[in-house]
Order: C-alpha cells, then structure tokens, then sequence
C-alpha cells in the first residue's frame, strides 16, 4: 500500500516540474515571437509587386542568397513554407511569406503588399 502512494507522488512531482517547465518555455517563446513582431512592423516597406508565382517548398530548394540561408533556423531549413517569386521593380526575387497573406495573394498580377526584408508581412486591398 505504501509504495502505491510513493509512485504516485514521484508521478504527480514529475507532472507538476514538467507544467512548470514549460509554462517557463511558453512565456520565453511568447516573448521572443513579440519581439520580432515589433522588429517585423519597425521594417515594414509598402511597395507594389507583380506576382509570377507562389508555392510552397523547402527553402533549400529555393534560389535563396547564402547570407539569408545561413540566418535561417535549422529546423526551418527542411520544412515546406511558402514561397512567392515575385518582380520587385526590375529584379526577380523569390521572397518568404506569411501563410495568411500566401492564401490571398493572387498570381500574375501587381500587388501592393507590404515587405520586411524578403519576408511578405501583409497584403493591400486596392479598389476594386
């Protein structure tokens, strides 16, 4: 009877470190996702791009520059994310995307979105 109560109280001492645990990671994620969103709107340029094309692959497999591969964390390197090859004035450019704006964006025609670096954070409704 007694070692009935001990496994449960290591069970229950267990749960309740691994609760704490991460309610510490979540308030250190919830942190760092803010701060790159304050970053994101700090850098956010409104500019008019024609569209050619968007899907969604590994970014390895993208025509990335080196420098923007090497600040892209690894677990990213190897998931499918939305990608959009875009004419930004007179360069092709393949840029990243939120998945929001990736499902709005409509191909083959010129858009007014807005960009942080290489990354589409919005889209601009025009008149219709």
């Amino acid at each position: 009877m007694p070692q009935i109560f001990i496994t449960i109280s290591i069970i229950v001492i267990v749960l309740a470190l691994l609760g704490v645990g991460f309610y510490f990671l979540r308030k250190k994620l919830i942190k760092k996702l803010s701060d790159q969103q304050s970053l994101i709107q700090q850098h956010k340029v409104t500019t008019s791009i024609l569209v050619i094309d968007k899907k969604k692959q590994r970014v390895t497999k993208a025509n990335l520059p080196k420098s923007v591969m090497d600040q892209i964390p690894k677990m990213y390197r190897f998931r499918k994310m939305p990608l959009v090859k875009a004419k930004v004035g007179p360069q092709i450019m393949t840029l990243l995307c939120d998945d929001k704006v990736f499902e709005k964006l409509p191909t083959k025609k010129l858009v007014k979105v807005d960009l942080a670096g290489i990354f589409i954070v919005g889209l601009k409704q025009g008149k219709k």
